[in-house]
């Protein structure tokens, strides 16, 4: 047990996938796992993103988004239980001259808002990375932080298929995996996923974000194979 959590609490280090702590691993992962910020910035845009709005990044990883968004408004948090990750990031935020970046150590779990609430708060890829019950936690964590009205963009792997779909849905998007992890993810890290991480189905995460006090206003979900959705939700 520690002072801020007892000794049920999840270790959220141990969740994170040992490659995302390595220093090596960093290296190499924004260019299998980096994106183009530029649709979601317009989307956070679109929804209360501006010069007065602060914005709470939640598994920001090297930063992609975090910094891109930067500029646009007035303060970002950027949050990652990975120092490796951090450490990119922060460089990142200091070359660029971004005064308005903080960086925080800490998960969904671990992170404590301070200041007033925030406007948004992003999350990609990350929320996975939690099993069900701990999703739930995290999820009315994050409303908490935000204000009544404020926004929380989720991107995550989620199962938008029924179970008796599970072979063939897998099947097909093992078969669009890179062929080299210089490439791109591989089939076996995509497998490893499967096994060992928790991205759960869409109609059992959706109830999830209703009860922990949001209301989804948009929902885009990939099709064949049907593994990634995103959800645009206001705290209610």
């Amino acid at each position: 047990m520690t002072p801020e959590h007892p000794d049920w609490w999840l270790d959220e280090l141990a969740h994170a996938g040992p490659e995302h702590l390595d220093p090596a691993y960093v290296d190499g992962y924004d260019r299998k796992a980096g994106h183009d910020p530029l649709a979601d910035l317009e989307l956070l845009r679109r929804h209360g993103l501006d010069g007065d709005a602060t914005l709470v990044d939640l598994g920001a990883g090297t930063g992609r988004l975090a910094l891109a968004a930067a500029p646009l408004c007035r303060r970002v948090v950027a949050v990652d239980v990975s120092a490796a990750m951090l450490a990119r990031l922060r460089a990142g935020a200091d070359r660029a001259g971004l005064g308005n970046v903080e960086v925080v150590r800490a998960g969904f779990l671990s992170y404590h808002h301070q200041g007033p609430p925030a406007d948004l708060v992003y999350s990609r890829h990350a929320l996975h990375q939690l099993p069900d019950f701990w999703k739930a936690v995290a999820l009315t964590r994050v409303a908490g932080m935000l204000r009544p009205g404020g926004v929380l963009l989720l991107r995550d792997l989620v199962y938008n298929f029924e179970p008796a779909q599970v072979a063939e849905q897998f099947e097909t998007w093992l078969a669009g995996a890179a062929g080299s992890s210089d490439d791109g993810w591989t089939r076996e890290e995509y497998a490893t996923h499967i096994r060992t991480e928790h991205s759960t189905f869409g109609w059992l995460l959706e109830p999830m974000l209703v009860r922990a006090g949001f209301r989804i206003v948009e929902t885009t979900a990939s099709r064949d194979p049907a593994t990634y959705a995103s959800y645009v939700c206001v705290r209610t």
